[in-house]
């Protein structure tokens, strides 16, 4: 597999992967979401995890449907990962049970794939290939 159809596979993966997460965050999963708002945040609970649901559907389809705008669609995926990044160390220090991660060492084993989301968002966006020498 050439790096260009490698990369343009993680591009739809995880587009199809924001789409999927992004129903769950307005149907099954709703509670599971709402345990990582951090108690801090400035939003009520419900209505940030629809609004972030509605924003991985958008950015998930844009990934997938709109190839040309790639490089901006994953440089949007990949900000969005470091702006969500809060409710997932909220979930580690508040202890909050959902998704499985029912420990302290699962919840701060998932922090550690946070990083690979906004790598994976800007491979498949384009943003780490290498160019052709000349």
């Amino acid at each position: 597999m050439t790096p260009a159809a490698a990369s343009t596979l993680a591009r739809l993966l995880l587009g199809t992967a924001m789409v999927g997460a992004g129903v769950l965050h307005l149907t099954a999963q709703r509670e599971d979401f709402r345990a990582q708002v951090p108690a801090w945040f400035p939003v009520d609970e419900d209505l940030t995890v629809l609004a972030s649901g509605v924003v991985e559907i958008a950015l998930g389809i844009a990934f997938v449907a709109l190839p040309a705008r790639r490089r901006l669609v994953g440089a949007l995926l990949a900000g969005f990962f470091v702006v969500v990044f809060p409710g997932n160390v909220a979930q580690y220090v508040e202890g909050a049970d959902a998704f499985g991660l029912d420990t302290d060492g699962k919840r701060l084993a998932r922090l550690f794939f946070q990083p690979v989301l906004v790598l994976w968002a800007l491979w498949g966006g384009g943003w780490l290939r290498r160019r052709a020498r000349r």
